[in-house]
C-alpha cells in the first residue's frame, strides 16, 4: 500500500506519477480533454407516479386477504405486494358497492357538466354564424361595387339566367 501522508514533495506520490494511472499513450489522465467535460448530475429528480391497479388484481388480492386466517398473514400479504391496509379497506368498500363496477378504476377530476358542454357548443355555433355573416356581407359589398363600376364604365352586365337560355 502506498503511504501518501508524507508532506515531503520528494517522497510523496501523486496520482499523475503512478504508472497505473497513465494511459497507453503515456499521457497523464488529468491532462486529457475527456476530464474537462461536464460530469452529469448524479442527483435523480423524484417524480411521483400514481400506481394503478386493475380490477382483476384487486379481486385477487382481496381473495388472498379473505383466505388469510393466521395472525400476521394479512400484514405479510401487504408487505409482499407492496400495499397499504387502506388499499384493502377501499377495495372492500368498492367490492360491496358493486362487483365489477366498484373495482373498475375511476376517472379523476371534475365530472363533465352537460349544460356547460351544451353552452360551449352554442357559443361555437354563434361564433361561426357571425363569421359567415361577415363573409356574406363582404361578398355582397363586392358585388354592389362591381355593379356600380360596370354602370360607370358602361359595361353591360350579363344576367346568368339569360345566358343559359340563349
Amino acid at each position: 500500500m502506498i503511504d501518501n501522508q508524507d508532506n515531503n514533495p520528494e517522497t510523496s506520490v501523486s496520482a499523475g506519477s503512478l504508472e497505473g494511472a497513465r494511459r497507453a499513450t503515456g499521457k497523464d489522465p488529468a491532462e486529457t480533454p475527456e476530464t474537462t467535460t461536464q460530469v452529469p448530475n448524479p442527483e435523480v429528480e423524484a417524480k411521483a407516479v400514481r400506481r394503478r391497479f386493475s380490477a382483476k388484481y384487486k379481486r385477487s388480492v382481496l381473495e388472498q386477504a379473505d383466505r388469510c386466517k393466521g395472525r400476521g398473514d394479512i400484514g405479510a400479504l401487504l408487505r409482499r405486494e407492496g400495499l397499504y391496509s387502506s388499499h384493502l379497506t377501499s377495495w372492500r368498500r368498492q367490492r360491496e358497492e358493486g362487483a365489477l363496477g366498484g373495482l373498475a378504476p375511476r376517472k379523476r377530476g371534475r365530472k363533465p357538466d352537460p349544460a356547460t358542454a351544451e353552452r360551449r357548443v352554442i357559443a361555437k355555433l354563434n361564433k361561426e354564424n357571425e363569421r359567415l355573416r361577415g363573409q356574406l356581407k363582404k361578398a355582397q359589398t363586392i358585388i354592389e361595387v362591381q355593379k356600380k363600376l360596370s354602370e360607370i364604365l358602361e359595361i353591360p352586365m350579363g344576367n346568368p339566367d339569360k345566358d343559359k337560355n340563349s
